[in-house]
């Protein structure tokens, strides 16, 4: 039936037209955004994922720096242990020279004076991000010895916990500003070298009036001891500290491994594949186009009813 009052043909193409064009404009936006999801109302499930995983991987990135800043101090620590081990060798070379008769306590003295300085020195200067693994007191308020690194965010069940890298620098110390701390280099020792509540400290030893006799032949060996048993506890300080640097960079590649493979899955839930959508798109335009002239055509039936009356 005709009628010029309902063209049904033209309602079916416009409702078609209608249905191109919203298609159209979904492909063009997923095209312009490079999103398949990118609202809520795309998909609620998925975008909600995917913005708990954004979150999620931006307190990785975060991590990731504080990692970068605990491997720096470490690095400073080590560096700095590694020259004091140095500096103690002169001393301790120092001292055995000073062990042969006759010669120049009170000059040898003066030179192992300066390294002792130099050696203070290295343990005030080994700070970094104000903190100083080398130098402190032990007996300050809120002083921990156990240094903490933070090197994990992870959400099980939407509950959140902070993984941490933990390091103990007790035994790292030279300096222990402390009344009942001792550290490596301030630290009292007793003839054998070994830390005690009396002797001689590698800092404050000091040869310049020992004599030939035995007595202070003897006290001059209990000082190679000393300067020998530091240097083999700031060796096993340094290993302590090698290996800790190791285990902070060795988290920190997984946590970028990591952060790129939450990229992955992100992408997989709200990317939009371009290839298809550029596809897509080619055929919708086509569609629009066939669509527009299919409605125009409907809407010329009705001119064709005038000529009835002709």
């Amino acid at each position: 039936m005709s009628s010029i009052n309902t063209n049904v043909s033209a309602m079916v193409a416009l409702q078609s037209l209608n249905k191109t064009n919203a298609a159209l404009e979904t492909a063009q936006k997923r095209i312009s955004t490079g999103y398949r999801v990118g609202s809520a109302e795309d998909n609620a499930a998925y975008w909600s994922i995917a913005t708990t995983m954004r979150s999620d991987n931006s307190a990785l990135s975060t991590v990731k720096d504080a990692l970068g800043l605990g491997a720096a101090t470490i690095d400073v620590a080590y560096t700095a242990t590694n020259s004091a081990i140095d500096v103690t060798k002169e001393i301790k070379n120092k001292l055995v020279a000073a062990r042969q008769p006759g010669v120049d306590r009170a000059k040898i003295q003066s030179e192992i004076t300066e390294l002792q300085n130099q050696l203070q020195s290295i343990g005030d200067s080994a700070v970094f991000s104000g903190q100083n693994w080398l130098s402190d007191d032990s007996s300050a308020a809120g002083y921990n010895a156990t240094k903490s690194i933070v090197a994990s965010f992870t959400r099980s069940g939407g509950a959140i916990s902070i993984g941490t890298i933990s390091i103990d620098t007790s035994n790292t110390l030279l300096y222990d500003a402390g009344a009942a701390g001792v550290g490596i280099i301030d630290g009292l020792r007793d003839a054998t070298g070994a830390i005690g509540a009396t002797g001689t400290s590698v800092a404050a030893l000091d040869i310049s009036a020992l004599t030939d006799s035995a007595a202070d032949t003897t006290i001059l060996e209990a000082h190679i001891a000393r300067a020998d048993t530091a240097i083999s506890e700031m060796t096993d300080s340094a290993s302590l500290l090698g290996a800790s640097k190791q285990r902070v960079g060795l988290q920190k590649n997984f946590v970028s491994a990591l952060m790129d493979a939450v990229d992955r899955g992100i992408s997989a839930l709200v990317d939009a594949d371009m290839t298809e959508e550029s596809t897509k798109l080619q055929a919708l335009q086509v569609q629009q186009q066939l669509g527009i002239q299919s409605l125009s055509i409907a809407n010329q039936q009705g001119q064709s009813i005038l000529s009835l009356f002709r």
